[in-house]
């Protein structure tokens, strides 16, 4: 990728850093038409796959096993609480898609029950919370319970059109307001963090039931009162002072700004979106697992230790990148979103599904949040529910297939038509993919379909086709012709084992990657690695196989094997002590991701294609 513009940002009240900008940085589209649409959940089927196998073990092990009364709704039955946190709003939003991709009664029934416990408990003034009365609004964390509240209650209203639960999130959404305008200069939270962290969610949930009430007042709300338009955060790094640095708060008001950007057109509002991918893409502040942050907010040494990755950074990167996709058509968007959903996202949580991490580390061992309410689990649950409608959109001249994965996706054009999508793949262990397109009748359009930067050369082969078309990765391969219904096609996206060269501090080491999957080490898979320092194995580069299937962390996985030197051995003339075998990154016993080499500057370690380094 090249390099277009400069212009001066800055990061710290101290610091500033000439920022380069991607080709195709992001600029204003042109009004809520030109943005590509997510498919309705219940217009997708997944028909396996890893993707496919996370939703249902998020369903069957996770949400379905929950404590639902003891855990979530009780605190607002009591609401008694001088402080703290649930995020049963994040639990409603989450049950209410699943329940609407998957129509399974179970989760329809659990939606039904859940929403109506929780309007029960909602006061005559429209208060819906934990507080006791002397602690709402103003305690950390009230004003963030009761926003996501709102979402999750007007998600119900979006998708299954229940008016009872609009209402209940307009009277929500009609006390934040009345006492905040009544007490324009109270801080929730008072003070001790930012005011836009505090509040974390509120401007998207107006924003989105604006929309579903087609009131404006709510919208009307962050423009005025909130100042939606002026915020201008800065990327601050490290965890200090008022946590300015909170990167699930930052992307989360930045997804609000872009949001308001189909209403109204100001350029102002894609400035954070713009600095923030600067950091991730130009600054270090992107790991190769796709993850961001340390103890929740932005770093840029590249260490992958005990707080890499909150699980709600993740989730909120993998909704940022969705919708700057969407609204620009950049593909680089969407090789960072598989990059983070196969690798950060799924490392989160358990492979069977019950437990959720805070953090993932990729240097050392990894431990789950001992709940399940709170942000990290409930963002999960959220995150994954959405992963459907990032699979492929609709575009104003087509479709775009973004995630290839085995599915069935109805797709309607703007103009009314009907398009069904099938995948056939076992992507990412292998590269091919059969898609059959099937319009409700013969028509004219294109189709994109996203070519991995990691590949050097995709081919597209089809009965219709006189020869092969080959396109080199990055970006999209787009054929534009009169599609008949069953319509197929072949993609073939070649990967191979990699080396990719670590920077900062992990200059000298590499990672082992496949397509968009990271590998990594469990020690306990090798016992005669029991006492040893896995930062200072050796690998004998020339001596990586595979890979091969193996289901040690998911059916249908993949690992594969490399010799090593063990720390103070004679390399490379002595032979290898040990032979190591690497399994994908979710892997939960996983501990090393980098290892030392040899020669660091050995030609076969190639610089990881989603990052261009801004010197």
């Amino acid at each position: 990728m090249r390099c277009l513009s400069f212009k001066y940002l800055a990061w710290s009240a101290s610091v500033i850093f000439p920022a380069v900008f991607l080709v195709g940085m992001p600029s204003p589209a042109a009004g809520a038409d030109s943005v590509w649409q997510q498919p309705a959940p219940q217009d997708v089927r997944l028909e396996g796959g890893e993707i496919g196998r996370r939703i249902a073990v998020t369903v069957e092990g996770n949400i379905l096993q929950l404590n639902i009364e003891d855990d979530f709704l009780r605190p607002f039955r009591q609401r008694n609480a001088g402080g703290g946190y649930v995020g049963l709003g994040k639990l409603i939003d989450s049950v209410v898609r699943f329940a609407a991709h998957t129509r399974d009664p179970r989760l329809i029934e659990l939606k039904r029950k859940v929403i109506a416990e929780i309007t029960a408990t909602q006061e005559a003034d429209g208060y819906i919370g934990i507080m006791k009365p002397e602690a709402r609004m103003w305690s950390l964390w009230d004003v963030h319970e009761m926003s996501y509240l709102v979402y999750g209650l007007t998600s119900d209203h979006e998708f299954f059109g229940e008016e009872a639960s609009l209402a209940a999130a307009r009277r929500l959404a009609d006390y934040i307001m009345n006492r905040w305008e009544a007490e324009p200069d109270a801080k929730p939270g008072g003070g001790s963090i930012t005011v836009y962290m505090a509040v974390t969610g509120l401007e998207n949930a107006f924003l989105a039931l604006s929309r579903q009430s087609g009131d404006a007042k709510y919208r009307d709300f962050t423009v005025r009162f909130r100042a939606l338009p002026a915020w201008d955060a800065r990327i601050v790094v490290g965890r200090h002072g008022p946590i300015e640095g909170h990167i699930y708060a930052y992307l989360c008001r930045s997804i609000a700004q872009l949001r308001l950007s189909d209403w109204l057109p100001d350029d102002r509002l894609w400035g954070p979106s713009r600095a923030a991918l600067d950091f991730l893409l130009h600054r270090e502040g992107l790991v190769v697992t796709g993850e961001c942050g340390d103890h929740e907010c932005w770093h840029d040494t590249q260490a992958g230790t005990i707080n890499l990755g909150e699980t709600c950074a993740t989730a909120y990167l993998i909704r940022f990148l969705d919708e700057m996709l969407r609204r620009t058509g950049d593909s680089h968007y969407g090789d960072v979103m598989e990059r983070a959903i196969y690798n950060a996202l799924f490392a989160a949580q358990s492979p069977d599904g019950r437990r959720i991490r805070y953090y993932t580390p990729f240097d050392g061992p990894r431990s789950y949040h001992p709940g399940d309410t709170y942000c990290c689990p409930c963002n999960y649950r959220r995150i994954v529910a959405e992963l459907p409608g990032m699979i492929g959109y609709a575009a104003p001249d087509g479709i775009a297939i973004n995630l290839y994965t085995p599915s069935v996706i109805t797709h309607h054009l703007p103009d009314g038509a009907a398009v069904t999508v099938r995948q056939e793949t076992e992507y990412p262990r292998t590269g091919t993919v059969r898609v059959t397109i099937t319009p409700d009748r013969p028509r004219e359009m294109a189709l994109r379909l996203r070519i991995p930067q990691f590949c050097e050369k995709a081919v597209i082969t089809a009965p219709w086709l006189e020869r092969p078309l080959e396109r080199s990765g990055g970006g999209w391969a787009e054929i534009r012709r009169r599609w008949q219904p069953g319509d197929t096609l072949e993609l073939a996206l070649p990967m191979s084992l990699r080396y990719v060269k670590g920077r900062r501090s992990q200059v000298g080491r590499v990672a082992v990657m496949y397509g968009p999957v990271v590998f990594c080490l469990s020690r306990a898979a090798h016992p005669e690695l029991k006492d040893t320092d896995l930062r200072l194995l050796t690998l004998q580069p020339e001596s990586l196989e595979g890979p091969f299937p193996n289901d040690a962390v998911h059916p249908g996985g993949m690992a594969c094997r490399v010799k090593a030197w063990g720390p103070g051995d004679w390399y490379p003339h002595g032979s290898p002590r040990f032979t190591l075998t690497l399994t994908e990154f979710p892997d939960p016993q996983g501990e090393a991701t980098y290892f030392h080499v040899p020669d660091p500057y050995d030609p076969r370690f190639v610089d990881d294609e989603l990052i261009v380094p801004a010197d």
